[in-house]
């Protein structure tokens, strides 16, 4: 009888909890526009000056500082701020977009039971999410930003491209409609890799630093999520400067007299640069996407987990993020 009695699950015990709702894809979506919103109006200048590193075959700019200092002397600083507007539209709809989908993507990944996300499925959510953002929003904004960053000057009559809605006209009319997605092959590498690195150093870093796991509770101090942002935002310009280069170089080449264009593709033109300018010029620009890329990542966090972390606090209370 003893044995059938602990056998016996106890009448009077409470029901397990419910499983908690998760954090809806539209908020982490939003969270991410105003990160993003933030990040372009800091940053910036570093992203001009950094395709201007890219584009110089000439040894024109010396460094990081001669650069901003050049274009600043000769063009006036108001040039450092030069394709703000598709810049900043394109960070908010790609940290949207980001967010959204990767949110999305985790859930098809989380453990029924527990809801945990491993780290095989935050990488290929961060992969896909980059793959997405990349062919949807990143290749056509970036196209006409770096248009109109190589331009030279101020004076609207001298500039072949009069702003972002003339830039993206102008290339339609003489490159096509696919002339906006040049250089999507080494896009969606490049932004495939870094979220799926930038995801999954995230969350390593939330765990390792601030003893912040998924779905505890916790919401970190925006300094907390200012240096978790920032480290895991360093790995991905190292491992993906050749294709950074490469679809710099493939947006910015335009049809020349003869009609054709330098570059054939990614294959193509990681080999002429190459043969033409060695192996190191396939990092060019390394250093300012290191001041721009982690500093950029620390303020998207720093915006996007006080955002989650208020409507956590306000509507769910303990939800997993």
């Amino acid at each position: 009888m003893e044995e059938k009695q602990n056998e016996n699950p106890n009448p009077t015990s409470p029901p397990p909890p419910p499983k908690k709702p998760p954090i809806p894809p539209y908020v982490k979506a939003l969270s991410g526009s105003l990160g993003g919103i933030m990040e372009a109006a800091c940053l910036q200048p570093i992203d001009v000056i950094k395709t201007r590193l890219q584009l110089d075959r000439t040894g024109t700019y010396k460094g990081i500082i001669h650069c901003g200092a050049t274009v600043a002397r000769t063009e006036g600083v108001r040039a450092l701020w030069k394709g703000l507007t598709p810049f900043a539209t394109h960070l908010t709809l790609k940290y949207a977009l980001r967010m959204g989908s990767n949110a999305m993507l985790q859930g098809a990944f989380k453990d029924a039971e527990t809801g945990k996300v491993s780290n095989h499925g935050r990488l290929i959510s961060g992969f896909g999410a980059g793959v997405l953002e990349a062919l949807v929003i990143v290749t056509p904004f970036e196209v006409v930003k770096i248009r109109l960053q190589q331009q030279k000057g101020l004076s609207p009559g001298l500039l072949k491209y009069k702003g972002p809605i003339h830039c993206a006209r102008t290339i339609i009319r003489e490159e096509g409609i696919r002339g906006l997605w040049s250089g999507a092959a080494p896009t969606v590498m490049r932004n495939g890799t870094n979220q799926a690195a930038m995801f999954t150093a995230k969350n390593a870093f939330d765990v390792l630093l601030w003893k912040k796991h998924e779905g505890d509770g916790r919401v970190l101090l925006p300094w907390q999520s200012m240096i978790s942002g920032f480290l895991a935002g360093t790995a991905g310009p190292i491992c993906t400067g050749p294709f950074d280069v490469v679809k710099t170089r493939l947006m910015a080449q335009s049809r020349g007299v003869d009609g054709k264009m330098k570059y054939k593709g990614m294959i193509h033109a990681i080999r002429t640069i190459y043969a033409e300018e060695g192996l190191l010029a396939l990092w060019k620009g390394l250093l300012p996407r290191l001041m721009r890329i982690p500093p950029g990542q620390a303020i998207m966090w720093t915006v996007a987990d006080q955002v989650i972390g208020l409507y956590e606090k306000r509507y769910l209370r303990n939800a997993p993020l």
